[in-house]
């Protein structure tokens, strides 16, 4: 998993991109309402903690199950506590990864069948970076 330094913010005035009511059919064609809810800002929206968030972007296909494809842009809180189940960016034994954390079987879980469960033996040093809030999939690049 690559990551990236957050983004270094701008004091440019954030405005809130328009919300369409109605939902957008992705099988057959329906015409969309005229009317729009007030706004919606994807910033406020995805990062609640905004000291203690930062962006990463996903690697492989280890965990598309859960839906989170290679190139996708995580949304990673280090604010939250750690549950049993979370997704979460890790680094084990120096290595950076995204996977679910197991606390009661104490491993590492894959979201693709083709990738075996990772235990946490005694000795290894595990280190929780945060907990993916979000993941965000750009279907074309911009």
């Amino acid at each position: 998993m690559k990551t990236y330094p957050p983004p270094k913010p701008t004091n440019a005035p954030q405005e809130a991109i328009p919300l369409h009511l109605s939902r957008v059919q992705s099988g057959f064609a329906s015409p969309v309402d005229d009317y729009r809810e007030h706004g919606l800002d994807l910033h406020s929206l995805m990062v609640q903690h905004p000291a203690s968030t930062y962006f990463a972007r996903a690697e492989g296909p280890s965990m598309i199950k859960l839906g989170i494809f290679d190139g996708d842009l995580l949304v990673v809180n280090r604010s939250l506590e750690v549950m049993q189940g979370d997704i979460v960016v890790a680094v084990l034994d120096s290595e950076l990864c995204c996977k679910v954390l197991d606390k009661q079987g104490r491993r590492l879980l894959s979201a693709n069948n083709g990738f075996p469960p990772i235990p946490l033996p005694e000795d290894s040093e595990l280190i929780i970076e945060g907990v993916v809030t979000a993941s965000i999939r750009l279907h074309r690049k911009l």
